[in-house]
């Protein structure tokens, strides 16, 4: 899972739950997932509505194997913002991981479907794979 930087249009580059955001990414990509949730909950208590802060939070759990809170922090991002590619594709991936492979194409269509990104056709296409050996 790639923790996004992309700030929301409620948030300036330099907003503090946006600062909060690139924190707690710099946490994660060091391999401090437990600073980088306290950051990112910073992030979403100084702004609830900052869409990359649940999706990254719901990274960051993944990280620590905490699976239904990610799954949580994915559905909020997607609730604020039903546009937003990155938190369908994670929550995507997450689903996929858990064997919920109808839930998991349900979520990589989303996510094509506002952004037709090259690793979001290879993820839905790779479902089919799965399924099939799944049955087989």
């Amino acid at each position: 899972m790639k923790f996004n930087r992309q700030s929301t249009a409620t948030d300036s580059p330099t907003s503090p739950a946006e600062d909060f955001c690139q924190q707690g990414k710099a946490h994660c990509e060091a391999g401090d997932f437990k600073l980088g949730l306290q950051a990112f909950d910073q992030a979403i208590a100084l702004n609830p509505s900052h869409c990359p802060a649940h999706n990254n939070r719901g990274n960051v759990l993944c990280q620590l194997k905490r699976y239904a809170e990610a799954l949580a922090a994915y559905d909020r991002a997607t609730a604020l913002s039903p546009s937003y590619h990155e938190a369908w594709f994670n929550r995507g991936q997450l689903l996929t991981d858990m064997g919920a492979y109808g839930n998991a194409l349900e979520s990589y269509e989303q996510a094509i479907r506002f952004k037709p990104d090259p690793m979001y056709l290879h993820a839905r296409e790779d479902i089919w794979l799965k399924k099939k050996l799944v049955t087989a």
